[in-house]
């Protein structure tokens, strides 16, 4: 049976759904604040020359490390790697090396827009992040929300297409937490249409669970088992879609909403954290 506007607008607005979701993004923000402060890194490098095509790096203390790039959510429309740094700190110091791009916003661009700065950005960080210590060979995408969508994107890039010098197995494994999956269900939200206008062609192009199963990688897929039905529905939908095989994770974490999943991921010893510091491994 086909759902209401409405409907689609009440599974999708986490903000209504997480009555204090301000005071987490506060904390967002204050923690990735000191996490500038704390670690230095590199701010507002341009891996391009479009809108917003710029990304900070978070270098670990040892040579040849692990390369995690975090994608942050915002429903393609909102938020900015400055309030995403915060990610960083409990990597680092465990040897992963952190790269955070920033990306255009809807409507000023459209997704599938979005999707190709992701791509210009993982390749730039290919070629060029061994000048701060990253292991180009080991590169792993984790991405929130927006993010995570955009991280099975990156997943089922045929890279050698974009360009004949990268590997067709840049990004080793991804992670999405509350990712998106299929942007059929996403278009039908009024909530959300205003913003992505999205259309038929681009619902088809950037939709992951219509593609076929990546031939290199891992995904690992997870959520807050407080989310909605229709984000866990998108969760387990791409295991289906590609199989256990390449989706062998697929877990929704207990007493976990939206928001605090995130914070979750970049908090020392949760699971979730555990979970990426694995895959980087």
């Amino acid at each position: 049976m086909r759902q209401s506007s409405e409907w689609h607008d009440r599974m999708y607005n986490n903000r209504a759904l997480v009555p204090d979701f301000a005071d987490h993004l506060r904390f967002w923000t204050g923690q990735s604040q000191a996490a500038r402060e704390s670690l230095g890194g590199l701010t507002d490098l341009s891996y391009g020359a479009g809108p917003n095509e710029t990304l900070d790096i978070f270098p670990a203390s040892t040579p040849n490390a692990p390369v995690m790039v975090f994608l942050h959510g915002g429903y393609w429309r909102a938020l900015d790697k400055s309030d995403h740094s915060f990610i960083a700190p409990s990597f680092t110091r465990e040897g992963v090396c952190v790269v955070v791009p920033n990306y255009a916003l809807c409507p000023v661009v459209t997704i599938p827009d979005i999707v190709m700065q992701m791509v210009k950005a993982l390749a730039w960080v290919w070629r060029y992040i061994h000048q701060w210590g990253g292991d180009p060979s080991r590169i792993h995408v984790v991405g929130h929300s927006a993010g995570g969508h955009l991280a099975a994107m990156l997943m089922a890039c045929q890279w050698q297409r974009y360009a004949a010098d990268l590997p067709a197995d840049l990004v080793k494994s991804g992670l999405s937490v509350s990712g998106l999956f299929e942007l059929e269900s996403v278009m039908r939200s009024p909530m959300l249409q205003s913003d992505l206008r999205l259309d038929d062609a681009q619902v088809l192009r950037c939709s992951p669970a219509w593609m076929p199963t990546p031939k290199t990688g891992r995904l690992w897929s997870v959520v807050g088992a407080l989310e909605s039905e229709e984000f866990i529905r998108h969760h387990r939908l791409i295991q289906q879609a590609w199989g256990a095989d390449y989706v062998p994770v697929c877990e929704a974490m207990a007493g976990l909403h939206h928001f605090n999943v995130l914070s979750s991921l970049a908090e020392p010893g949760t699971d979730l954290n555990q979970m990426a510091l694995t895959l980087c491994r």
